[in-house]
């Protein structure tokens, strides 16, 4: 799930947001905003039975997907597009 927030400047805060244990181990968001680099934006479990992390970012069209234990990507419903390079957020 995405959740986004308008912030002051243009700017968005884009919360992603997984179940607590689906997959298991570790989850990552990486997309261009963070040059494709896992655990700079690691998923945390919170009180909820959900695992989140929020990235501030600027208008335009921004790609990712997720990155889990033993080299696991996959994508997110919730992106504006889906193709085969992985999901799309336009803000």
């Amino acid at each position: 799930m995405l959740k986004r927030t308008l912030l002051f400047g243009r700017k968005t805060r884009v919360t992603f947001v997984l179940p607590v244990d689906l997959p298991s181990g570790a989850v990552s968001v990486v997309g261009d905003f963070n040059d494709w680099i896992p655990g700079r934006h690691e998923l945390r479990r919170r009180r909820d039975s959900t695992r989140t992390v929020s990235v501030i970012l600027p208008p335009g069209v921004h790609r990712f997907r997720y990155l889990a234990t033993d080299d696991v990507w996959f994508d997110d419903e919730m992106a504006d597009q889906i193709d085969h390079h992985g999901g799309l957020l336009n803000l």
